[in-house]
This record gives C-alpha cells, sequence and structure tokens, in this order.
C-alpha cells in the first residue's frame, strides 16, 4: 500500500520578475503611440516619463538609451493606465479623451494635469484610480 505525500497548501511568495530592457523598451514604444492618441506635446510626455525633452526626441526617434528603473516604473503605470482606460471604455477615443477632461476624483483637474505633476506617484495616483474604478465591475 502507498502512502499518501503532503501537498503544500500555502501560496509561495509572490516576487515579480525585475523588468527587463527588452521590455522597457517595447513599453517605451508603445507608449509614444499613447502619447500621440492623447495628443500630449513631446515636453509633456518628457515630463511624464521624467526625461530632458532632447533626451525623449532622440529616444522617440530611435536611439533608446539605458532605461532605469524609476522610467521602467514610469512605463508600467503608463502601460497600466492605457490598460485600464481600454476595460472601462468601450469606445478606445473616450478613454483617450478622458486623460484630459476635468475629474471630481481630482478636485476638478484631469488626469493628465496630475500626471503632469511630474513624480512617479502621480502616475501611480492615476492608475489607483483607474484600477479602483475598473475593480467595481
Amino acid at each position: 500500500m502507498s502512502q499518501l505525500s503532503p501537498v503544500p497548501t500555502s501560496p509561495d511568495a509572490f516576487s515579480p520578475a525585475a523588468i527587463t530592457e527588452a521590455e522597457a523598451a517595447a513599453m517605451f514604444r508603445a507608449s509614444v503611440n499613447l502619447f500621440r492618441l492623447w495628443g500630449l506635446t513631446d515636453e509633456e510626455a518628457a515630463v511624464l516619463l521624467d526625461q530632458p525633452v532632447r533626451s525623449y526626441r532622440r529616444w522617440k526617434a530611435g536611439e533608446i538609451g539605458r532605461i532605469d528603473r524609476d522610467a521602467k516604473a514610469r512605463l508600467s503605470n503608463l502601460i497600466g493606465i492605457h490598460k485600464a482606460l481600454r476595460l472601462i471604455f468601450r469606445e478606445p477615443q473616450r478613454g483617450y479623451a478622458w486623460i484630459k477632461a476635468a475629474n471630481e476624483a481630482f478636485a476638478g483637474k484631469s488626469a493628465l494635469e496630475v500626471m503632469l505633476g511630474g513624480e512617479l506617484t502621480d502616475l501611480m495616483r492615476v492608475r489607483r484610480y483607474l484600477d479602483a474604478e475598473r475593480g467595481l465591475w
């Protein structure tokens, strides 16, 4: 007669994998397209990515440099914001327009105005808001 072996029932501790350079470069390219859809200027895009405008324009032209940890976090939040908007709004154009619309949740400011505060936490604030909104469904 064989004996049963115990099976672990507790989940392993979550340990997210670091964002690779290739993944970060792909997120940057996607963000450039997203900024176009949102109607952002290069200056606004540079603020969201915390880059000098000259560097942003060079990267946008295809000369992507080393993407540091902060930039990876910014890109991840921007892609998360885009994903949340695509889940919330059936028509993509409504999601793109939402970024510049005044919002009571942000004391009458638009999400873009909040994000243009320039801090990583400003991007995180908008993402958390959207994640909470779509979580209600």
